[in-house]
């Protein structure tokens, strides 16, 4: 992937992809540090996230969730 490639692509917040996921930031710094989500550090330090590899977990996440007996 090229650097110009990773400049156009959106990049969300810990806040953000948790309120997808309707969790808590700290747990999404937790997947990302058990190399669940992948990170990007900004130049402060700051953790951000590839929007599309958010819906990609998104995703999985809720055809798992549809596929589990029990669940409605």
């Amino acid at each position: 992937m090229t650097a110009r490639h990773l400049d156009a692509e959106n990049l969300l917040t810990p806040a953000e992809v948790a309120a997808l996921f309707r969790v808590d930031p700290k747990t999404v710094t937790r997947w990302a540090k058990a190399g669940k989500l992948n990170s990007i550090r900004t130049l402060g330090g700051h953790r951000r996230y590839r929007e599309s590899e958010v819906r990609a977990l998104l995703e999985r996440a809720n055809m798992a969730a549809e596929h589990q007996p029990g669940v409605a």
